[in-house]
């Protein structure tokens, strides 16, 4: 992916990372449009950071997805980029279905049909663009359990694996396909983590991101150094430790293990 000269929609981008991203692709000289559910957090943007583009849509809701996605081709042509930004975290307790049986229905429906829905509704229309990205967002909880957040942490291993299987299906056509793999970072994710010194700073996880697309344009992951530890704990050979200690209660270890 090229960093700069690209139209890019990012769909969830109204906060936390997707926003962040946001506003560095736009001020690298990217076209960018914005999705949310909230109006006035899109009005909010658009007030703020004057070029970016705006729509409403809800990911987890197909009807929406459908109608945003007509909306930007009408008023984007050119779109080359998607990012699959939108998800949900939560902590579950599968002791008892109650406890968990809604969460992980909504967890499923928003990362994982969100962005199947998304990739469906574009795909064609990238496949005509001489040089596309699709990126999807895993997180390193794809490759290292959170005990507390089982339904988020199998919606990223199963975005990984999609973006493992379309980029082999896509690869005989313009479209690239590359997988952002988040660490905990500082935002609203999960209730307390925007204060976590377990988080990685925001500002500096998306500075780093965009230091990667600069320097590895044909990456097939952007691996940010701190979430390398629960990436690569089975090839390591160190699997059981690095879910102790993501798990552990321990800060001070889980600090120096991200």
């Amino acid at each position: 992916m090229n960093i700069t000269g690209n139209t890019v929609f990012i769909p969830g981008a109204t906060s936390g990372i997707g926003l962040a991203l946001a506003v560095a692709l736009h001020e690298r000289g990217n076209t960018v449009i914005v999705g949310g559910r909230r109006t006035e957090l899109l009005e909010a943007i658009a007030a703020e950071h004057p070029g970016i583009d705006t729509v409403r849509i809800d990911t987890a809701d197909a009807d929406s997805i459908r109608e945003a996605a007509g909306t930007v081709l009408a008023a984007h042509p050119d779109l080359n980029v998607l990012v699959t930004m939108a998800g949900i975290m939560r902590a579950e307790d599968w002791h008892r279905p109650e406890a968990f049986l809604a969460s992980a229905e909504s967890i499923v429906t928003t990362n994982v049909l969100g962005p199947i829905r998304l990739i469906a509704a574009f795909v064609e229309h990238l496949q005509s663009r001489p040089d596309a990205t699709i990126v999807t967002v895993s997180s390193g909880l794809a490759f290292t359990p959170l005990k507390v957040t089982p339904s988020y942490n199998a919606s990223k291993a199963a975005i990984h694996m999609l973006s493992e299987s379309i980029r082999l299906q896509l690869a005989d056509t313009s479209v690239r396909v590359l997988e952002l793999v988040p660490p905990a970072v500082r935002t609203a994710l999960m209730p307390g983590q925007e204060e976590s010194d377990f988080a990685m700073p925001l500002d500096e996880f998306v500075a780093e991101v965009m230091e990667l697309i600069e320097t590895q344009p044909d990456a097939t992951e952007l691996q940010v150094e701190r979430v390398k530890f629960l990436r690569y704990g089975e090839a390591r050979g160190d699997y059981d430790r690095v879910v102790e200690v993501l798990n552990g209660s321990d800060p001070h270890a889980r600090e120096s293990a991200a």
